[in-house]
């Protein structure tokens, strides 16, 4: 039976249908035990991302700024070596090192499943970062610099503001790649919002419903994401326009 087959069937006879399979037996608070902890995973390992790629993009430019430290040079090498080793392997490898190499020995999979996709943002948000402070006129810093402002003040409190408004877009789908990652928790036996669609589908032997309930969430909150990054932009731009 083809997908044209199967939409036809989920739409004509199917309320009964859609109800038995996703209701039967308490199966529905799969899909919300599942949404839990995906929101979850979500929320800290964009945290930690930031964290991560932020501190790696501040090593890299300040090495550029003073490519003389040797202290900047060990820990941009560092940076430049991780960044290259996390957008060089995939996720699902990651995920499994960590889980059966480096915590084999711990029980606690949401933290690990954190960890691995916080370390694996930082690596991309690292870069548009960097990417967002070296858009920033570097006339900005030189100003900051004359009025007396410390090489760390200058940059908090002039280019990374300016950065931040640049890189907005760019930052707002490197979150969204990063929930729609943590799809693949299951591979370490963690009950995500994918794994509850796969358990409904073993439990009840129908692929159809559960796994377009399960897109159709993910859907849901790329789209208020979206449109909250899109709030977000205009929101700056307005204060940008009454300065």
């Amino acid at each position: 039976m083809n997908i044209f087959s199967r939409i036809i069937e989920f739409f004509s006879g199917g309320f009964s249908r859609i109800v038995s399979v996703l209701f039967g037996r308490g199966r529905w608070m799969l899909i919300v035990n599942g949404l839990k902890v995906t929101l979850l995973l979500s929320f800290f390992s964009v945290i930690i991302g930031t964290v991560i790629g932020t501190v790696v993009a501040l090593i890299k430019v300040a090495y550029v700024n003073r490519p003389k430290s040797k202290v900047l040079k060990a820990l941009n090498t560092v940076a430049t070596l991780y960044v290259n080793v996390v957008r060089g392997t995939p996720t699902v490898v990651q995920l499994l090192i960590m889980n059966f190499v480096v915590f084999a020995s711990s029980s606690n999979m949401i933290l690990i499943a954190v960890l691995t996709f916080g370390i694996n943002s930082g690596a991309y948000v690292s870069e548009v970062m960097r990417a967002g402070i070296n858009a920033v006129d570097y006339g900005q810093t030189e100003a900051g610099r004359s009025l007396g402002l410390s090489e760390y003040d200058t940059m908090k409190e002039i280019v990374l503001p300016q950065a931040i408004k640049n890189i907005l877009p760019a930052l707002g789908n490197e979150f969204i790649t990063l929930i729609k990652e943590t799809s693949i928790a299951g591979y370490i036996a963690l009950q995500d919002l994918t794994k509850a669609g796969d358990l409904i589908r073993f439990a009840t032997y129908e692929a159809f419903i559960p796994l377009i309930t399960v897109a159709l969430i993910y859907l849901v909150i790329v789209l208020g994401l979206t449109k909250l990054v899109s709030m977000l932009e205009r929101r700056l731009a307005k204060s940008d326009n009454r300065r």
